[in-house]
């Protein structure tokens, strides 16, 4: 176990056992920064001083539990006492942050916020506040950093609007989706993002490469929801947009970023840590109006994760959603006839054979066709998103309700068993699939 240069060792207690607790005292300006080792939960609470998480403050004397796995840092303005209970894989003290900069673009952003507030309501270009979009390659930060911004601001009575376009890694529900949800408080340090209504697309891919066309589509689809959403609340508009992106840069993902920032109109593009992406947005975005790229460093907590363990985060956020955080939900196994459900997949589909095409032409899968599927044992460990459209033709543009887990395929009876949250019946019968697979623990 690592201590960090201002944690305290432990005494050896009884038996020479060391106890678990142990004291960090942090300087002003500094961070503890942690990961939760793999076996037991670490309980931590600010013993004096002030301190935050992500730019959420943590309340004094009062024990908070972090479960397995989970990186996180403590940050403190003024100086900090913080106790901590447990083991840790890692745990050190930083005193070179980036905070002060981030803290920098927060004041800009109140500034841009309490002006669009001010201004007359029948100009909304000068009532819009800011429209923020993150931006970065894998690992930089950008969901912290979009925490931050989000905490920042709801503590001072805004409701910003989060907007998450990483399929791959899901900070507000699943990964496979975009979706987005007003932030009325700062986000919880354990708990995370609210959900009390988000607004969810499913793409069904953890990779846009999947179908690009169709993660564009639902992109657009989301921004004129919210367009519509903002158009009618003056406060909403005012309080404007965090939206964290992909961190796939180059290729086709620069320009996947490029149509997301023009979709969702952002007009302040910060760039974590890469010099090339901030010049070449630059250069890009220098004749649209008023859009500011600004470069910002990334922190240095920022640890790269290989491809096993985002696979493994991903599940662990899938097993979230049906669990809980701390395995305190009780989903539900339902048994469903073939016939009372419809299942789609969106793109792809039979390609004409090449004999029926004309001579030279390449078999073309339409990427936003709809393709029914049959219920069989493919669809086993697969989680599918119960869509609230109304007919077929209407599941591209619909939000979806939630997902579902399918845990057994019966052929004879023709059967289907699937974990849900809750009990009773689904809120639609159109479900949609893609590859989203769960293999559960």
């Amino acid at each position: 176990m690592a201590h960090g240069s201002g944690a305290a060792m432990a005494a050896p207690g009884v038996g020479g056992v060391a106890p678990t607790i142990r004291q960090a005292k942090l300087d002003r300006e500094s961070e503890l920064r942690i990961e939760v080792g793999n076996d037991s939960p670490l309980r931590l609470r600010l013993l004096n001083g002030t301190a935050e998480i992500y730019g959420t403050e943590l309340p004094p004397q009062i024990w908070l539990t972090f479960p397995l796995r989970l990186k996180f840092a403590v940050f403190t303005w003024h100086g900090a006492t913080i106790e901590m209970d447990g083991t840790t894989e890692t745990d050190y003290i930083a005193d070179e942050t980036p905070m002060i900069t981030y803290v920098n673009v927060h004041a800009v952003l109140e500034g841009r916020r309490s002006r669009a507030k001010a201004s007359s309501s029948n100009d909304s270009e000068a009532s819009q506040g800011p429209r923020v979009i993150v931006v970065g390659p894998t690992d930089s930060g950008k969901s912290t950093l979009s925490r931050m911004l989000l905490s920042w601001a709801a503590k001072l009575g805004w409701k910003p609007t989060f907007v998450d376009l990483d399929i791959g890694q899901g900070s507000i529900t699943i990964p496979g989706c975009i979706a987005a949800t007003p932030i009325e408080l700062p986000i919880d340090p354990v708990e995370g993002i609210p959900l009390e209504m988000p607004l969810v697309y499913f793409y069904g891919h953890t990779t846009p490469s999947n179908n690009v066309d169709l993660y564009k589509v639902l992109v657009k689809e989301l921004s004129e929801m919210l367009e519509g959403q903002f158009a009618g609340n003056a406060e909403s508009q005012a309080a404007g947009m965090v939206i964290n992106t992909m961190g796939w840069i180059e290729g086709v993902g620069y320009d996947l970023l490029l149509h997301s920032i023009r979709t969702f109109k952002a007009n302040v593009v910060l760039v974590l840590g890469q010099e090339k992406l901030c010049s070449m947005l630059k250069e890009v975005l220098k004749s649209e109006p008023n859009v500011d790229v600004v470069k910002l460093q990334k922190s240095g907590g920022v640890v790269s994760r290989n491809a096993k363990f985002r696979q493994k985060a991903r599940s662990y956020r899938i097993r979230e959603y049906f669990y809980g955080l701390a395995n305190d939900l009780s989903p539900h196994s339902n048994i469903a006839n073939f016939s009372d459900l419809y299942v789609y997949r969106i793109g792809g589909g039979p390609q004409a054979p090449r004999s029926a095409l004309p001579i030279g032409a390449e078999p073309v899968a339409d990427p936003t066709r709809l393709v029914p599927v049959n219920i069989n044992r493919d669809l086993l460990h697969l989680v599918l998103a119960v869509s609230y459209a109304k007919g077929p033709d209407e599941i591209i543009s619909s939000n979806v309700a939630g997902f579902i887990y399918i845990t057994d395929v019966d052929i004879q009876r023709k059967k289907i068993t699937y974990l849900a949250p809750s009990a009773g019946e689904l809120p639609s019968k159109y479900l949609i699939v893609g590859t989203l697979t769960w293999l559960e623990t």
